[in-house]
């Protein structure tokens, strides 16, 4: 029987959200062999998630996705990495001020557009502390001002877009850098956002391979068909490795299920595999 996998999914803590062990239980009831937590610029959940995991007999991948400086908007995943080492943990500190100030700001913007939206609204729905734009996503919705989370991104919240602050502590180089120190393999992110031709995109992911990049995200739940087999056959061509995931984020975008994104997505367990073999060889 094939199996399949998810790695690239979030714990908001939240209401009406799932906590790290609720999204493992979400992964083993959607029948994946796999999974990594990869929240955002955090590993606050990842011991959590890997020991569920060992409980109900599903695969945790320990996992982070940061967000780095860009002109568009670039995520970049890590699988593997050392969660415990002291740089990386001095780094998180200071990305998380920077969050803060990016949550300001986007308040701020959507306080500028005539929307009534507060920070203390966000923290109530973050008890954890880590807020972001599907936060305010989901205020807007909760206040009638959108029909949905994803309303709210495509109309406020996206890459250019009114409320948007791109503010980030880290860049794109010194982040695939950071992984490598801490023992972990770095991942591009859904590669359609970052918004370039091919022919820049390929050189952008040149030079960071040059830093240590490990490969791609070659399965997601926004692409196409057509991007998808482009995005895999570019890592091929490039010499990179693909991984895949979902981005689920619970009930803050209730139109992506763990495991399938909308319906359709299907990521082989061999693509974790290949993820593995590379990180034996790095040791």
């Amino acid at each position: 029987m094939e199996k399949y996998i998810d790695l690239h999914t979030h714990s908001i803590k939240s209401d009406g959200s799932m906590t790290p062990s609720q999204v493992v239980d979400e992964a083993k009831r959607a029948g994946l062999a796999a999974m990594a937590l990869s929240d955002h610029d955090t590993t606050d959940g990842v011991k959590e998630a890997m020991a569920r995991g060992k409980e109900n007999g599903i695969e945790v991948v320990p996992a982070i996705e940061f967000s780095v400086q860009s002109d568009t908007e670039t995520h970049i995943l890590a699988y593997y990495l050392d969660i415990d080492n002291p740089k990386l943990i001095r780094i998180l500190e200071e990305c998380k001020q920077t969050r803060n100030y990016r949550n300001e700001e986007t308040c701020r913007l959507l306080n500028k557009l005539d929307f009534d939206v507060t920070m203390e609204e966000a923290r109530a729905i973050a008890p954890n502390g880590i807020i972001g734009r599907a936060h305010f996503a989901r205020i807007l919705m909760d206040k009638g001002y959108t029909s949905s989370v994803k309303e709210g991104f495509k109309l406020y919240l996206e890459n250019g877009k009114p409320a948007y602050c791109g503010v980030q502590r880290l860049k794109a180089e010194e982040t695939v850098e950071l992984i490598h120190e801490c023992g972990g393999l770095s991942f591009v992110a859904h590669l359609h956002l970052i918004k370039m031709d091919d022919e820049p995109l390929k050189k952008f992911l040149g030079t960071l391979k040059e830093h240590g990049l490990s490969g791609v995200e070659g399965y997601y739940t926004e692409y196409t068909p057509e991007m998808q087999a482009k995005y895999q056959q570019m890592a091929k061509d490039m010499g990179l490795l693909i991984s895949g995931g979902t981005d689920f984020h619970a009930a803050m975008k209730p139109h992506i299920s763990i495991g399938t994104g909308t319906g359709n997505l299907r990521i082989p367990y061999s693509v974790l595999e290949n993820i593995k073999t590379a990180k034996e060889n790095m040791s």
